[in-house]
């Protein structure tokens, strides 16, 4: 307490989730900007060696679950990014993805409202509805719940939900809804984080899935963040963050290429997946590890997705850095 007493005096940006992937990155942004930041990590969680003993910069203990914890970290925050939140594919953690992306946000929400702090939320394009006539999707398209949504999506959904709810109760907040974030830090535990992308590839990839994705830097995604949060004008919307828009086979192709080994040639069948996400979860029985594919990734592989960033454009006028020079940088990372 007494090390958050210290920093009440002057103007403090909290992010949640500051040892994740996204919030590492965003957090170096914001200091070498000049702004002091509070972050909050869960106990257990390993703070970044470059993000230890900074004078900017405050670490807290506050598990999005715990409010009496978090609420103590709002005390004298003006501006809020909500980065802390669960990734997960496995069917068994569909409760905790409530637990977390849900009731977490319903927390962060009602502190933002009580210290009439200014939020950004993290969601996901897993959030954006599907777009009519194969056109790209964008901010407009509204999400539909059905049984074969991902237990993810129903929760960056939800969580979305009690944002727009707080919005409705006088909260100065935005949305953003990033596409795959990719960089040469991402982690590759289990199918959890782009990481597990890069994983599978470096162990040898014989099949391409036929379906696409949406890409962007981590750099990126934190500038546009910081771009929208600090115009005070962008209030009560959400933006989509996506560079381009790749089929799987051109991305493992490209980055192949960077590891010196040959592209894979053949195109996954549905049944080929079908039977991948088995293999795997029957290995995982035997190993104790998550396994890399399941049925919920392998459906989102066959997924032919493209996402617009006009919105997010005209509203900073950003450039992108290109997406190439992002998996150069991973694939040497890698190696």
């Amino acid at each position: 307490m007494k090390a958050l007493l210290s920093n009440y005096a002057e103007t403090v940006v909290l992010v949640t989730g500051g040892t994740g992937f996204l919030g590492s990155i965003l957090i170096k942004r914001l200091l070498a900007s000049g702004v002091a930041v509070r972050a909050t990590k869960r106990a257990k969680s390993i703070i970044p060696e470059e993000l230890i003993d900074l004078p900017a910069l405050t670490w807290v203990d506050a598990d999005i679950n715990d409010f009496f914890a978090l609420s103590d970290a709002f005390i004298g925050i003006s501006k809020v990014y909500h980065c802390a939140g669960m990734i997960s594919y496995h069917v068994a953690d569909r409760q905790r993805l409530m637990t977390v992306n849900v009731a977490g946000t319903a927390n962060v929400v009602n502190l933002a409202l009580q210290h009439r702090a200014r939020l950004l939320h993290v969601s996901s394009i897993a959030a954006i509805g599907q777009p009519k006539h194969n056109e790209e999707a964008t901010e407009d398209d509204l999400w539909e719940y059905s049984s074969s949504q991902p237990g993810y999506a129903v929760a960056k959904h939800e969580g979305e939900m009690e944002v727009w709810r707080g919005i409705a109760e006088g909260l100065d907040a935005l949305i953003v809804n990033p596409a795959l974030i990719i960089g040469p830090s991402a982690r590759s535990e289990g199918s959890d984080t782009s990481g597990a992308i890069f994983a599978m590839l470096r162990k040898g990839l014989n099949f391409y899935p036929d379906g696409s994705v949406g890409l962007i830097d981590v750099e990126d995604t934190a500038k546009a963040m910081v771009l929208l949060m600090d115009n005070p004008a962008i209030i009560g919307q959400r933006f989509l963050l996506s560079n381009v828009n790749m089929t799987y086979r051109e991305l493992l192709a490209r980055c192949s290429n960077h590891l010196g080994r040959p592209a894979p040639k053949h195109r996954a069948k549905p049944w080929m997946l079908s039977i991948a996400w088995r293999a795997a979860g029957l290995l995982a029985m035997f190993t104790g590890e998550r396994p890399l594919i399941t049925r919920e990734t392998a459906k989102s592989a066959r997924q032919r997705l493209r996402f617009s960033n006009r919105k997010v454009v005209a509203a900073t006028g950003m450039a992108f850095k290109p997406i190439d020079d992002t998996l150069r940088e991973i694939c040497t990372t890698l190696k």
